[in-house]
This record gives structure tokens, sequence and C-alpha cells, in this order.
């Protein structure tokens, strides 16, 4: 926090007096990149008609904030840091990135013989997992020397494949 402070040009005591403590500091930039992400994957939606296209949209929208954003990325699915459950804003703005996600598997549940919550788990536990991986580095070997772009297009297309192969 004092290495924040300093960036931000402000004593290390300064987040304190809007803040009641370190955990509600970090909430509120978990709440702030819930709202990027939602914000980033319902812009990915415009001019995506068909539902697998936009689950596939949603996915790169995510795995890019994930790779541009790291250390928020880490933090906002880091429940030992940051307890929604004691933070509403927090948990409002996750909900609403979740259901952007939700939204889209309904759409591609009702064109497919897919349920919504396989979805979502399919769709989500991909994403997420490809976007752990590249950012702790473990997929490099791998990826042989692919870029991150041409590896988020292969994880997102891969995942369209299987869910229009098996609807």
């Amino acid at each position: 926090m004092r290495e924040v402070a300093r960036r931000a040009g402000v004593s290390h005591q300064a987040p304190y007096h809007h803040f009641p403590d370190r955990e509600s500091i970090m909430a509120a930039i978990v709440a702030e990149g819930f709202t990027r992400l939602r914000d980033d994957s319902l812009a990915a939606l415009d001019g995506a008609a068909d539902p697998f296209a936009r689950l596939s949209a949603i996915g790169r929208a995510y795995l890019n904030f994930a790779l541009n954003n790291p250390a928020h990325f880490k933090l906002m699915f880091r429940s030992e840091h940051v307890r929604e459950d004691r933070h509403d804003e927090a948990a409002a703005c996750a909900k609403g990135a979740f259901e952007v996600l939700a939204n889209v598997a309904e759409e591609v549940a009702a064109v497919s013989r897919h349920e919504a919550r396989s979805v979502i788990l399919t769709a989500w536990s991909t994403v997420h997992g490809l976007a752990t991986l590249m950012l702790e580095g473990k997929l490099e070997k791998a990826l042989e020397g692919q870029s991150k772009d041409a590896a988020i297009e292969h994880g997102v297309a891969s995942l369209e494949r299987m869910l229009r192969a098996s609807a």
C-alpha cells in the first residue's frame, strides 16, 4: 500500500481517509475491475449476432482484459484478499460481469442441446484457465513462439468449435 500511495503522490495513510481498511481499498479495485470487464464484454458483443460467435467474443474480451491487466485480474479472483460477502459493491460488480456470460450462455442454450450452466462452466473455465496459464508463463513452451493474440484466437476458436460440434 505504501508503494501505491507513493506512486499516487500521497502519504501512505491518505487512502485510509477514504477507506476503513486495506481490504476495503482492494474491494474498490475489484469492483472497478469487474465493471471494466463487464463493459469490455458488452462492447465485444457489438456486431456479433450468432450466439456461438457472441460467446467467443466475450471469451476474447475476458482474455484480453486478463492479459492487459494482470494484477487487476489476479486480485479480482483472489477471495483470500477480498471477500465479496463483506463488500456489496464488489459483489454487485462481479455479478454484473457474470450476467453478461450468463445471458450469452442462455442464447447458446436456446439454439443447442446444451444447458446454460454447462455452457457457463465450459466457457468460463476454459478462458479463465487459459488466462491464468498464460499469465503464469506456463504455456510458453506449448505455444512455441505463438503470439498472445494467436493463442487467444486459437483457444477461443477451439472452444467455439467444440460447443458447435456438440450442439
